[in-house]
């Protein structure tokens, strides 16, 4: 099967960057530019990034839960990139603005220090977590740019940023953090004063770490690659929260503190 063309995934990209901007929806992308496989979606991806005129400043796994996989019907991790005006520093409310998927995700973010570039062999846990420079708090506010996104399949997903919106993230984490069992590590998540859910690391692919270990590996297998200074914020530890316009969303992460967002 051939590979979508640069020509196929910039109308694809902008197609769905005029509906991302527009907070606006489509039924799925049009035949003659739709991706077809994984690679071809991040290749719309790419595309769309440039379309928005924002860089980079990092990546976001969606669906490293099995509660994540069945919200958006997949079988498996996607990686989405991070475009620079959707991450939010502490304190500025998320704008809510016809948003479909109305969730909010507690996420345990990374920060890198150098590059992962390919090499002879996958990144480990243990040697993607030795090039993280600090880790933060993160809540995510996804969204998704097709009416049905449970049927959108995972090549249009993927080119969809893998459902990417808004972004918050917290300042850094004691490195204390470094010596916790992610894994076992309960976080509680709570709605406008209210208790929630919780949850713990196990639910991102097992442990954080490895799904950092993973956005890596799969990353080079697309032709691309994490980069100094990227965030990568790695899934939700708890069952997406049902969320409104006015709540305010916090997250206990015990012993490393905890983060807040209000929802405009």
């Amino acid at each position: 099967m051939a590979e979508i063309s640069e020509t196929q995934a910039s109308k694809a990209a902008q197609i769905l960057w005029n509906n991302w901007r527009g907070s606006t929806r489509l039924d799925g992308l049009p035949d003659d530019c739709r991706p077809a496989t994984r690679r071809d979606g991040y290749t719309v991806q790419a595309a769309v990034a440039r379309a928005a005129g924002q860089s980079s400043v990092g990546w976001k796994i969606a669906a490293t839960s099995e509660a994540g996989q069945k919200h958006i019907n997949v079988d498996g991790p996607l990686a989405g990139r991070l475009l620079r005006d959707r991450v939010l520093p502490p304190g500025t409310p998320i704008p809510f603005l016809n948003n479909l998927m109305r969730v909010a995700e507690a996420e345990f973010c990374f920060r890198l220090a150098r590059d992962l570039p390919a090499k002879g062999s996958p990144y480990s846990p243990d040697e993607a977590t030795a090039a993280v420079a600090s880790a933060h708090p993160s809540i995510e506010i996804p969204d998704s740019r097709y009416n049905d996104f449970p049927r959108a399949g995972a090549p249009q997903l993927i080119a969809d940023t893998a459902c990417a919106n808004w972004l918050a993230i917290g300042p850094a984490f004691a490195e204390t953090w470094r010596s916790l069992d992610l894994a076992a590590h309960k976080i509680e998540v709570s709605t406008s004063g209210s208790f929630t859910r919780a949850g713990t690391g196990a639910a991102v692919l097992g442990d954080p770490r490895i799904a950092l270990a993973w956005i890596a590996n799969e990353l080079i297998a697309n032709g691309e690659a994490l980069r100094e200074g990227d965030y990568v914020t790695t899934g939700t530890w708890v069952v997406p929260v049902p969320i409104k316009s006015g709540d305010t969303i916090a997250v206990d992460y015990g012993r490393l503190g905890k983060f807040a967002v209000t929802i405009a």
